[in-house]
């Protein structure tokens, strides 16, 4: 076993208990595995946001490399550029295929000035940037949820009660039964938000079916967000469980056990601090 294996070993075991401590009260242990899981968790998006996004889509069309000329003003740029950042700019340009647009000057302006935020003079110009980018943001949003959560689900719902060629029945392909459902639980939960209209006698009792698929849909949502959870915790136990056995000098317990003597200690001297002041 090599010794990267085994100080991963410890690393993980050590973060998932620190995680878990906080079931028994917020301390250092848990703060310093949640600053950590941010911290790195950051990086590591920004790091893969800039190498996949910014340098090839952005810096790649700006200066691309089947386009360089050593006599171009632009290149020329490009080459300062190169001599500092070598491996962001390397030499010859960015080859990844892209043709020169030089229209992509206007998100590198963008992002330069959101980049200036962080000087107190200049943050007048992020919220140039900020509001181009939410704008921009919101009317994609807003084209994706209509076309997918609203006409899609409209969509979804308009399915024949009359045809020949499905079954009568069958449990998750299509059939009159199915379809017959989808309608009845459209109608139903549609009409329970509607509010105009008192729920009672004969109105009231349609809404509640509307309540009972509302509550099904939820339920099943609910338990699926809940599996998927417990898979991830059941994953944990068990690299846990594995971490515990010699082949990596038993990390879970030793780590179990120095967390839990420490905790104690801890506890021990927060209780005994008041009494020794009076």
């Amino acid at each position: 076993m090599i010794f990267n294996e085994i100080f991963g070993a410890w690393v993980a075991a050590f973060l998932t208990l620190a995680i878990f401590s906080f079931l028994y009260k917020d301390n250092p242990f848990y703060k310093i595995a949640e600053h950590a899981y941010i911290g790195i968790s950051a990086g590591y998006w920004l790091s893969i946001g800039f190498w996949t996004i910014i340098q090839p889509n952005l810096l790649g069309r700006l200066w691309p490399s089947k386009e360089y000329s050593e006599l171009s003003p632009w290149y020329s740029l490009y080459n300062i550029f190169n001599s500092i950042l070598p491996s962001i700019f390397p030499e010859g340009g960015i080859d990844k295929g892209h043709d020169m647009d030089l229209t992509y000057l206007i998100p590198f302006v963008i992002g330069i000035m959101m980049i200036l935020s962080i000087f107190k003079r200049f943050n007048w110009m992020a919220r140039w940037g900020i509001a181009y980018t939410v704008a921009i943001a919101a009317g994609l949003r807003a084209y994706g949820y209509l076309n997918s959560y609203i006409l899609g689900q409209v969509k979804g719902t308009i399915v024949p009660l009359a045809n020949t060629g499905n079954p009568i029945f069958h449990i998750s392909d299509p059939s009159l039964f199915n379809n017959l459902i989808i309608l009845i639980g459209t109608v139903t939960g549609l009409l329970y938000f509607f509010f105009s209209k008192e729920q009672t006698g004969t109105f009231g009792k349609v809404t509640r079916v509307g309540i009972y698929f509302l509550m099904i849909s939820f339920g099943a949502s609910f338990g699926f967000a809940v599996m998927g959870r417990i898979s991830l915790l059941i994953g944990r136990f068990v690299s846990l469980i594995d971490y515990s056995s010699a082949k990596y000098h038993h990390a879970t317990i030793w780590v179990f056990l120095i967390m839990v003597i420490l905790l104690a200690y801890s506890s021990y001297t927060e209780k005994k601090s008041p009494s020794s002041n009076i």
